[in-house]
């Protein structure tokens, strides 16, 4: 059990809580009663392996209230020398009140650990790579790597957060006995790496957004690198959510535009490695950048 400010992140087994996990899912993705996974489902994945994490707040009443969880169980993928276990992550949500607190965080190295202590060396997961928030938490500070990129993965979405937008996503891996993953989840916090970094390696930004009259961003022609470059970056809207709200075919366009620039950039043996996000300043707006190595000694 960990304590952080004031929620707490432990292990839900009990039928009971299961069914405020259930209840959560409702909150986060609401809109369509079809994708939320049924407490008897959770409960059949904890009895089979898998993890359910909670991160639990008290309330006025000193009870202590469901704010967040995260969903994993087992799978297998394949090698050359057959089959191996891994741990698919398949959901976490937290409450929208409750974000950007670090719990995203706390729950997934909860997670980590568990399935290290399960004696599984790796953990799946997907999301939506065009959204800063989870690209931030799942590359940058968790250290999950990719080199995949998978169109319309779930088919059609129904709920609120997906409906009418193409469900493509990244499909990650987070390593759980590398050095990359035990540095970024140890307790030190890692330095936030700035775009200058980046590009005193020579790494070049192959899709530099522009603004539009509204303020929105609007995509450019990438500059694909030359064979030789060993990174480059790929920017995305800082907040795709907004821009979903204010100009929807803008962004539909903004998925064409980056699933087309990751299916070129990963056939030619490059990874998404690192992710940087710039805040807004006076008047400059905030910006997103997805770091690239090429090849797998970057990692």
């Amino acid at each position: 059990m960990q304590k952080s400010n004031q929620a707490v992140i432990k292990l839900i087994e009990d039928p009971e809580t299961l069914f405020e996990v259930e209840n959560l899912q409702r909150q986060v993705w609401p809109g369509s009663e079809t994708d939320v996974v049924p407490q008897h489902m959770l409960r059949a994945a904890v009895h089979s392996g898998g993890l359910v994490i909670g991160a639990f707040e008290p309330d006025e009443a000193d009870q202590h209230q469901l704010i967040g969880f995260v969903f994993g169980f087992p799978g297998i993928y394949s090698t050359p020398d057959g089959p191996r276990l891994k741990h698919c992550s398949h959901m976490m949500g937290i409450l929208p009140g409750r974000r950007d607190q670090g719990l995203g965080f706390r729950l997934k190295r909860a997670q980590w650990q568990m399935v290290r202590k399960q004696g599984v060396d790796r953990i799946t997961w997907t999301f939506d790579p065009l959204l800063s928030r989870n690209a931030h938490l799942n590359i940058a500070r968790l250290g999950a790597v990719c080199n995949t990129y998978e169109v319309a993965f779930y088919g059609p979405m129904r709920d609120g957060l997906n409906v009418g937008l193409d469900s493509d996503r990244f499909p990650v891996d987070l390593w759980v006995n590398s050095r990359r993953v035990e540095r970024r989840l140890s307790l030190e916090a890692r330095p936030e790496l700035k775009r200058s970094d980046f590009e005193a390696a020579q790494a070049k930004i192959i899709n530099p957004v522009r603004f539009d009259t509204a303020g929105l961003p609007t995509p450019t022609d990438p500059s694909l690198p030359a064979s030789q470059d060993n990174l480059c970056l790929v920017e995305i809207p800082a907040d795709f959510s907004s821009l979903k709200t204010a100009n929807f075919e803008l962004a539909k366009t903004w998925r064409q535009h980056i699933r087309e620039i990751f299916l070129d950039l990963f056939k030619r043996g490059y990874y998404v490695t690192d992710f940087i996000y710039e805040p807004a300043e006076a008047e400059r707006p905030a910006r997103s950048f997805y770091v690239l190595s090429h090849g797998m000694s970057t990692l």
